[in-house]
C-alpha cells in the first residue's frame, strides 16, 4: 500500500518560487510506478501538472508548466520534489500529490483516474 504525505505550499507573489515535496512510506513496487502532481483549483477539473516514472525518471510536464516547474527523484527517501519557478496566479490551485499501482513503461498516464493512491494535498497561492 503506497502512503503518501506532500508539503510544502504557501503563498507567493506572482514570479516568486516554491517547493513542493511528497514522501512515499508504503510500498514502492521496486520503484515501477508513477508519481507526481495534480492540481484542483475551484470551478476546474483535478489536471496533471507533472509526472515522473520512478525506474525510468521520464517525466511529463503540463504545457502550461513547462520551462518554469521541474520534478526530480530522491529514490533514497522516496520522495520526489515539485520545483516551482515564475509563478503565475493561474497556478493557484490545491497541489496534491499522487501515485499510480504498480506500472511497467516509462510512459506515466496523466489523467487521475489511473492514481490510486494520494496524498491529502497542499495549498497554492500566487497574487498579483
Amino acid at each position: 500500500q503506497v502512503q503518501l504525505v506532500d508539503s510544502g505550499g504557501g503563498s507567493v507573489q506572482a514570479g516568486g518560487s516554491l517547493k513542493l515535496s511528497c514522501t512515499n512510506s508504503g510500498s514502492t513496487y521496486n520503484n515501477r510506478y508513477c508519481m507526481g502532481w495534480f492540481r484542483e483549483a475551484p470551478g476546474r477539473q483535478r489536471e496533471g501538472v507533472a509526472i515522473t516514472y520512478i525506474a525510468g525518471n521520464t517525466t511529463y510536464y503540463a504545457d502550461s508548466v513547462k520551462g518554469r516547474f521541474t520534478i526530480t527523484q530522491d529514490n533514497a527517501k522516496n520522495t520526489v520534489n515539485l520545483q516551482m519557478y515564475g509563478l503565475k496566479p493561474e497556478d493557484s490551485a490545491m497541489y496534491i500529490c499522487a501515485a499510480s499501482g504498480p506500472w511497467y513503461t516509462n510512459n506515466c498516464p496523466t489523467v487521475r483516474n489511473m492514481y490510486y493512491n494520494w496524498a491529502q494535498g497542499t495549498q497554492v497561492t500566487v497574487s498579483s
